[in-house]
């Protein structure tokens, strides 16, 4: 049994992603841990499972430990709830010297780091992802933010952590739901730009469906390499980083007018990419049997590939202009050549993207 380390070196730090599938390892990050107030913030589905043993490990090396969780879920990922954790951090006289831990999936992850970002313009923050999502995309690369009523992510800030700690056994706690919703944030990287990954992947899909803990953490650690060396070239997505947003435009109009109740974020992403396949082909981007062949991937997984008709598709596409990768009221979108090849498109036309939406509709 052992840890595997994953590396971000950035221009102005550099972090370690530590995976293993058996314990939440803190002794390689003991020098960060010693001599600070440390609080942890979690929720009120995660907290019982695993707040006792992030505790535990943690006490070698700090017993000046408080806690404070949250609601689950994504309609809580407001300003509201920051104010929570701003509050919280005031009562006790959390300085800049202090230390924030999140202990969740992809919502606390985020919440957690925009208050480490924002709590006396930036404190030090580890990430500890408990969600298959969290663990393959949310807690890498520092993205922080929380919703707001218009629009997913709008409000937040590029805050990296000063480590990820991730033990991959913690996916055996997910729904069915929250599992296939990381798979759906892990199969967009072999879409992106490594085709040999989706191979791996369909090698690897009865374990992968089953959970099997070994594959699992290799499915992880290829995810975290894969998102540490985009981040490294493009940090805060002036460019190549923008393709990690594959199907996400579409996927957080689908959110936000679903108000968060009615798809995972996978789930929203996995039919978000298909709608990216199917604009690719409408524009001459690619050829026609793009959306089938990404479609059979996708339900390899048990991955979401329609979206319900009583969605309206003129509505996602007035919600989508309020996506950050607009540009002078221009959509630019992360579309498909092929598999395994995505690209920034610009000036995507509404009434392509409107067509689109309405293909992938059933």
């Amino acid at each position: 049994m052992k840890t595997t380390t994953v590396n971000v070196s950035l221009s102005n730090c550099q972090y370690d992603i530590f995976i293993n599938d058996y314990c939440f390892d803190l002794k390689p990050i003991q020098h960060l841990l010693t001599n600070r107030h440390i609080a942890i913030i979690s929720n009120q589905t995660v907290a019982p499972l695993y707040l006792d043993s992030l505790i535990k490990a943690l006490s070698p090396y700090n017993k000046k430990i408080i806690t404070f969780n949250l609601p689950d879920g994504e309609e809580y990922k407001n300003q509201n709830s920051l104010n929570l954790i701003y509050d919280f951090l005031a009562e006790n006289n959390f300085n800049r010297s202090d230390l924030l831990i999140s202990l969740g999936g992809g919502v606390i992850c985020d919440m957690t780091g925009f208050a480490a970002a924002s709590w006396m313009r930036g404190i030090d923050f580890i990430q500890v992802p408990t969600s298959l999502l969290a663990q393959v995309d949310a807690s890498v690369g520092g993205k922080t933010g929380i919703n707001h009523a218009k629009g997913k992510n709008l409000i937040g800030a590029f805050h990296q952590p000063k480590a990820v700690i991730i033990n991959t056994a913690t996916v055996k706690t997910l729904t069915k739901q929250e599992y296939k919703s990381g798979l759906g944030e892990a199969i967009k990287y072999g879409f992106i730009n490594q085709p040999q990954f989706i191979s791996w992947m369909q090698k690897h899909a009865h374990s992968i469906n089953n959970l099997d803990l070994t594959t699992l953490t290799s499915l992880i650690t290829q995810c975290c390499q894969f998102k540490a060396e985009i981040v490294q070239l493009d940090e805060k997505e002036g460019g190549i980083r923008a393709l990690l947003n594959l199907g996400h435009t579409f996927a957080h109009a689908i959110e936000t007018f679903t108000q968060y109740k009615s798809f995972t974020h996978g789930q929203a992403v996995s039919i978000g990419m298909v709608m990216a396949a199917e604009l690719s082909g409408i524009i001459g981007l690619s050829d026609n049997n793009l959306r089938k062949e990404l479609e059979k991937h996708l339900q390899q997984f048990h991955l979401q590939i329609k979206l319900s008709k009583d969605i309206d598709p003129i509505e996602l596409v007035k919600l989508m202009r309020l996506d950050k990768k607009v540009i002078g009221n221009k959509h630019r979108l992360i579309l498909m050549k092929s598999i395994g090849k995505a690209l920034i498109k610009k000036n995507v036309c509404e009434e392509n993207i409107l067509q689109a939406i309405i293909q992938c509709q059933a």
